[in-house]
């Protein structure tokens, strides 16, 4: 009777109650699996946010060394301003001593197309990676390895500089879509905060560009170079073409790239898209690619006193190209 009393006091789990424990255990995760992907990207957009705040520090100490913002873009030049070859280097390269990156912006030589095809400074930007230049919620490639830039494998950066608006009377045509001078960073550019007269907190300085251009279904354009940003092929250090002019002069009806720079001319996380230079969104690359990110329902955005904004893709096309402009004399409203 002992024997037969402890044998019964051994008594498991019945295959009914097994399931049933698996069940609940099954929908307490799928209930916490959304929480908590909700917190990872709550703080991948708060990282992006702390880049971009980053990068406005940048800016501001630039300027206040050089008494204006880096330009844009821009071709080789001499002392006196004159042109010795294309395809100099970008903003993201003259702000490196002001992101601790001073190991590679020292020595880098602003000669010979000093953000293309000089092998020296290439080389020194080869497999790096800069945190502060990539949004974590990004879905672009890390890398992109190429050919191009005396063969050095650059990052995709994940921002873009502002160089003004499709509709401002700055902006001219050319063979890769429509590059404006209204903004701030814009091919050969030099401007002083003085003459951001729209307010600094009503100009656009840096956006985010960290997901792929998107066709009619939203689904991303790769096209021949993995990814098609404002950066294109050739890299984060890249310039622009050998024209020594501001817009509406700069390579007015010709090759008018203007690298790590963009000329707002479709709104946020804009999708219906195509590889099309005359549109400016083409991958070699695009005067006019849209804004664009991981995140849910629009993008973080620079001003030009150096806070972040998140912007919705709602905000109407008229008013996200007022902020593109420093010297437009809108009134912005409420966005």
């Amino acid at each position: 009777m002992s024997a037969m009393r402890v044998r019964k006091g051994r008594r498991g789990f019945t295959l009914i109650e097994l399931l049933v424990v698996i069940a609940i255990i099954a929908i307490l995760i799928g209930l916490l699996l959304p929480a908590v992907q909700k917190v990872r990207e709550a703080a991948a957009r708060m990282s992006c946010s702390n880049n971009l705040k980053q990068l406005g520090l940048a800016l501001h100490n630039y300027h206040d060394q050089n008494n204006k913002m880096p330009p844009g873009c821009e071709p080789d030049k001499n002392s006196s301003g004159a042109v010795t070859a294309s395809w100099r280097s970008s903003w993201k390269v003259y702000i490196l001593p002001h992101i601790e990156q001073q190991n590679i912006f020292q020595g880098w030589s602003f000669t010979s197309s000093s953000g293309y095809s000089n092998a020296a400074n290439t080389g020194r930007v080869n497999n790096i990676t800069i945190k502060t230049y990539r949004c974590p919620s990004s879905n672009l490639p890390d890398f992109y390895s190429t050919s191009y830039n005396a063969g050095s494998i650059e990052m995709f950066t994940t921002y873009v500089g502002v160089a003004g608006s499709s509709a401002d009377t700055t902006a001219s045509s050319g063979s890769y879509g429509i590059v404006s001078g209204g903004g701030i960073l814009y091919p050969n550019s030099k401007v002083t905060m003085v003459g951001i007269t729209d307010g600094t907190s009503n100009t656009l300085l840096v956006g985010e560009q960290s997901s792929h251009l998107r066709d009619s279904n939203n689904q991303p354009i790769i096209g021949s170079f993995n990814a098609i940003t404002s950066q294109g092929p050739h890299g984060w250090t890249m310039g622009a073409n050998g024209d020594n002019r501001e817009p509406p002069n700069y390579q007015s009806g010709g090759d008018n790239r203007a690298f790590n720079t963009t000329t707002v001319r479709y709104p946020i996380n804009q999708n219906g898209m195509s590889n099309n230079c005359g549109n400016g969104t083409c991958d070699n690359t695009g005067t006019n690619l849209p804004f664009s990110s991981g995140h849910s329902g629009g993008a973080n955005m620079l001003m030009a006193d150096g806070s972040v904004r998140f912007m919705t893709n709602s905000v109407p096309l008229q008013t996200l190209q007022w902020l593109a402009t420093r010297a437009g004399g809108e009134t912005i409203p409420n966005f």
